[in-house]
C-alpha cells in the first residue's frame, strides 16, 4: 500500500485537543453522579444503608435497586434471533439496573449518588454501608458447566445460557473414521479488556414537555444507542435524542447503552436536573463490556496427501453475569460463518456453548469473534504441515477455495462474494522473503536466538448486521451549494469526516471540501441503519452515500432539462456538469443547486439507501520473530499483510485501520489478559499496572500491501477492513512464535505469550 497522506479533516479539530467527547458537555444546573459497585463476585445482598450518603452535603438524592423505577427496567433481548442445539431458545436471565437482593460480579452497580459536585457524589458513595451475605463464585466457564457448580441464576440451570451447534456432524464423523490423519489443538482465546482512549461518560437530561430525553454520550452509532435505550425502558426510540460529536475509540465497546446509563436517565427525570457522570479509568475496567473469553478445541481431518476432509470445532464462550446484546451472537453466529476459513473442506461441524460466570459481561471487541475462529483454523493447519511433512505454505495452496470458484458456498450456505487466496498468499511470501529464511534462522542461532516465522490465511463476514431496514445516509443543499451529508456512522477515529464525502464527492465531480458531514446530530433527519461495527462502515455507509449522491444527479438531470430548454433524455452528466448530448452547452451541478436553493426544502435534497450486503475481505500475514533463550523475551523482526479489501477508497485510512489492528492482535498475543482470582471473583488485572497494553515501539513498521478482488455485492466494490488486522495478527504472530520454540522442544503454548511464559516453557523443556 503506498501511502500519500493529505491528512484528515479531522486531525487539526483532534490533535490540537479542540475535539468535543462526551466529558467535555455540560449544561446548566447539571447533578454529577456516581455509582457504588459491588466489591464482591458473588453476595446476596442483606443490606443497603444509604443514610450516612443522604447527610453529607451537597448530596441530593441516593436511588438503589429497589426504587421503583430502577426496578422497572427491563433486560434487552440479545441479538440471537435462530434456535440453539435441539431447538432450545436462548436463557436470557434479568439484568437489574442497580443490582437488587444480589451482586453477580465485582464492579456491578448497586447504588447511584447524584450530588452537586463530582468530589461530594465520590464522597457520599465511600459512605454507603452495604452488608453481603456471601456465595461461592465461578470465573471459568468450564467449571461453571460442572456438576454442583455455583448457580447465578434460577431460571439459567446449570449456567448454560445458549447451547448452539451447527453442521453436519454425521457426515463429520464419517469422514474423521476414514482419515489418515487427525490433528487435534486445544487453546484459549483470553478474556480481554477493550479500554478506548475515552471513558464511558454520559450527560443525560429529560425535556418534560415533549417527554424526551437528550443523552450526550460515546456511541458506534446514534441508531444503536437508542434502540439499546429503548430495549431497557420500553419507550419508542423517538424519546431519546443522542449528541455524539467525538469518540474517543470504540472497538464494539461502545456499541450498547449500558445499565449505569439508564439509570442515569431515570434520576435525570426524576430530579428534573440534568445528570452527568464520567467514569473512572477503574470503573471502565471492571464493567466496559469484555471482550474474547473463549476456550476453544478443534480437530482437521486430512487425506493421505494433506487434502482436508473435515473440521471439528468445539466453544465454551464465557459470558460473563448477564448477557449483553451482542454476546451470544459473536460466539456462535461470527465462527459458524467464518468456520471453514478460506478452504475447501467437505464437512464441518461445530458447537458453541454459552456460559454464565461471576465475571464482568462479554460482548463485541475487535473482530468480535472472528479473530477465535480463524485462530482456530490457522492453528490446525499449520500443526497439519508439521504432522505430515507437508511445506506450510503448499499445504494452504492445495486446500484453498481457487479464485475460480466464487461465489463459493461453504457447507454451512454461506456465501463467500469473492477472494484469491492464491495470490495473497504468493505476495506474502514474495514480501516476507520468506524463501530465504532458513538463513536468517541459521545466523540468530549463531547469535543465541530462536528465530521464527510464521502465516495465516483467512477471512471474516463484513459489513452485515441486523434489523429489516436500510442502511441510509442524506444529501441537503444549503443556500450557496454546499452540502451536509447525513448518516447514521458513529465514528471512532476512523476518518469517516474524509472519507464519507470523498465517496459522495467523487460521484458528483465536486471537491470534497464541499460536503460536509453530520453524524452525532439528534437534529438530522430520521435515517435508518445501523452504526460502526463489523467493519461494515464503507460497505453499508460508504454504499448509503453513493446511492444519496446518484440519486441527486437523478433529480438534478430533470432541473438541468428545464435550464438547458432540452428533453431529459438530451442531458448527461459527468465530472460535476450536465451537459446537452453532442454540444458544449451545460451546466454545473453547483450552479443549477444555487439556483434552486433558498426553499424550505431543496429540490436536489436526496436520500440514499443501501441494502444488507455481505462481504468477505481476506488477507495474507506473514511475522517473522526472534526470542532471547535467557530472558524469554520476543521481539517482532517484522511483519508483512497483504489485505483483499476490494477497492481501496482511501489508502492513509486503511493503512491506519491496518496498523491499529495489527497492534490490537499482538495486544492480546503478547500481554493483554484480565485475569480473575477463582477464589473470591476478584479482577487482579484491573489497571494499567497490571493489565498490558501494546506500545508503539513493540512492532515494526508494518509492511502493507493490497491485493483487491473487488466485491461484487456492492456498488464500491469494497469489502471492508476494520478488524482484518486483528484477526490475521493471532494466527499469525503465535505460529511465527511456535515456530521459533519447535526446536526448543516446545510444541504447545498458550496466549499471551509473556516473556515469563515463554521462559517457563523453555525451562521446563530443557529438564
Amino acid at each position: 500500500m503506498k501511502s500519500e497522506f493529505k491528512g484528515r479533516r479531522e486531525d487539526d479539530r483532534l490533535l490540537t485537543g479542540a475535539g468535543r467527547y462526551a466529558a467535555d458537555w455540560n449544561l446548566p444546573g447539571q447533578l454529577h453522579a456516581c455509582f457504588l459497585r459491588s466489591d464482591r463476585a458473588h453476595a446476596e445482598i442483606a443490606s443497603i444503608d444509604v443514610k450516612p450518603a443522604v447527610a453529607l452535603p451537597g448530596v441530593i438524592a441516593v436511588l438503589t435497586g429497589d426504587d421503583a423505577d430502577i426496578a422497572a427496567i427491563r433486560t434487552p433481548k440479545t441479538n440471537v434471533s435462530f434456535p440453539g442445539r435441539g431447538g432450545a431458545e436462548l436463557k436470557l436471565p434479568h439484568r437489574p439496573c442497580l443490582a437488587r437482593g444480589r451482586v453477580r460480579f465485582v464492579g456491578e452497580p448497586m447504588a447511584l449518588v447524584l450530588a452537586d459536585s463530582p468530589h461530594a457524589a465520590q464522597d457520599a458513595a465511600d459512605a454507603i454501608s452495604a452488608e453481603y451475605r456471601d456465595l461461592d463464585p465461578v470465573v471459568n466457564a468450564t467449571e461453571a458447566l460442572a456438576a454442583g457448580a455455583p448457580q447465578l441464576h434460577a431460571d439459567v440451570p446449570g449456567n448454560l445460557c445458549f447451547d448452539f451447534e451447527w453442521g453436519d456432524e454425521a457426515k463429520v464423523n464419517e469422514a474423521f473414521a476414514r482419515a489418515a490423519r487427525v490433528v487435534r489443538l486445544e487453546h484459549e482465546s483470553q478474556r480481554l479488556a477493550p479500554n478506548p482512549m475515552e471513558p464511558k461518560a454520559v450527560l443525560a437530561a429529560y425535556d418534560p414537555a415533549k417527554d424526551v430525553f437528550d443523552v450526550w454520550s460515546s456511541t458506534q452509532g446514534v441508531t444503536m444507542l437508542r434502540a439499546s435505550f429503548s430495549g431497557f425502558t420500553g419507550l419508542p426510540p423517538e424519546k431519546f435524542r443522542i449528541h455524539a460529536q467525538d469518540v474517543g475509540g470504540g472497538f464494539g465497546a461502545r456499541s450498547p447503552a449500558y445499565a449505569e446509563y439508564v439509570a442515569l436517565l431515570v434520576a435525570a427525570k426524576r430530579l428534573g436536573r440534568p445528570v452527568k457522570w464520567v467514569a473512572s479509568r477503574a470503573e471502565c475496567f471492571v464493567s466496559d463490556y469484555h471482550g474474547r473469553a473463549i476456550r476453544i478445541s478443534g480437530e482437521l481431518a486430512l487425506e493421505r496427501d494433506g487434502t482436508f476432509l473435515a473440521l471439528r470445532h468445539q466453544l465454551t464462550a464465557n459470558m460473563g453475569a448477564y448477557l449483553s446484546a451482542a454476546g451470544p451472537f459473536i460466539s456462535t453466529a461470527y465462527p459458524r460463518m467464518g468456520s471453514v476459513g478460506v478452504y475447501r473442506v467437505p464437512a464441518v461441524y461445530g458447537r458453541s456453548r454459552c456460559v454464565l460466570t461471576n465475571t464482568t459481561p462479554i460482548a463485541a471487541y475487535r473482530g468480535a469473534g472472528r479473530p477465535d475462529i480463524a485462530f482456530n483454523v490457522e492453528r490446525l493447519v499449520e500443526e497439519a504441515a508439521r504432522k505430515t511433512g507437508i511445506d506450510r505454505l503448499e499445504i494452504r495452496r492445495r486446500n484453498f477455495i481457487p479464485k475460480e470458484a466464487f461465489p463459493y458456498k461453504t457447507p454451512q450456505d454461506v456465501i463467500y462474494d469473492s477472494g484469491d487466496y492464491a495470490g495473497l498468499l504468493e505476495k506474502a511470501r514474495r514480501h516476507s522473503a520468506w524463501d530465504q529464511f532458513e538463513a536468517r534462522r541459521a545466523e540468530a542461532r549463531a547469535r543465541g536466538r530462536l528465530r521464527g516465522i510464521g502465516c495465516a490465511v483467512f477471512l471474516e463476514p463484513a459489513a452485515g448486521g441486523r434489523g429489516p431496514n436500510p442502511d441510509q445516509a442524506m444529501l441537503k443543499f444549503g443556500p450557496s451549494g454546499e452540502m451536509l451529508l447525513y448518516s447514521v456512522a458513529g465514528p471512532s477515529g476512523q476518518g469517516h469526516e474524509t472519507v464519507l464525502p470523498e465517496i459522495a464527492a467523487r460521484a458528483l465531480g465536486v471537491d470534497a471540501e464541499r460536503i460536509v458531514l453530520r453524524t452525532g446530530d439528534p437534529d438530522a433527519p430520521a435515517l435508518t441503519g445501523m452504526g460502526t461495527v463489523g467493519s461494515r462502515s464503507m460497505v453499508q455507509h460508504g454504499g448509503a452515500a453513493l446511492a444519496a449522491a446518484r440519486e441527486v444527479i437523478r433529480k438534478g438531470l430533470e432541473l438541468a432539462a428545464q435550464e438547458l430548454e432540452v428533453a431529459l433524455q438530451d442531458v448527461e452528466f459527468a465530472d460535476g456538469r450536465y451537459t446537452v448530448k453532442g454540444t458544449d452547452r451545460s451546466i454545473a451541478l453547483a450552479d443549477l443547486a444555487r439556483k434552486h436553493a433558498g426553499g424550505a426544502t431543496h429540490p436536489l435534497d436526496s436520500v440514499g439507501d443501501m441494502k444488507l450486503s455481505v462481504t468477505f475481505p481476506s488477507g495474507a500475514h506473514v511475522a517473522e520473530v526472534e526470542i532471547d533463550p535467557d530472558t524469554g523475551a520476543t521481539e517482532v523482526i517484522g511483519y508483512v499483510a497483504v489485505e483483499d479489501c476490494g477497492n481501496v477508497i482511501n489508502h492513509t485510512l486503511l493503512e491506519g485501520q491496518m496498523h491499529g489492528g495489527i497492534a490490537q492482535g499482538a495486544g492480546q498475543v503478547f500481554g493483554e489478559h484480565c485475569v480473575y482470582d477463582p477464589a473470591s471473583g476478584q479482577l487482579l488485572t484491573g489497571s494499567f499496572m497490571d493489565y498490558a497494553m501494546p506500545r508503539a515501539g513493540e512492532l515494526p513498521e508494518p509492511g502493507l500491501f493490497d491485493h483487491p478482488v473487488p466485491s461484487p455485492t456492492n456498488a464500491l466494490g469494497v469489502k471492508g477492513a476494520g478488524e482484518a488486522g486483528t484477526i490475521g495478527a493471532l494466527p499469525t504472530l503465535m505460529n511465527a512464535i511456535l515456530d521459533a520454540l519447535r526446536p526448543a522442544g516446545i510444541e504447545h503454548l498458550e496466549m499471551p505469550a509473556t516473556a515469563s511464559r515463554i521462559w517457563e516453557a523453555l525451562r521446563a523443556a530443557a529438564r
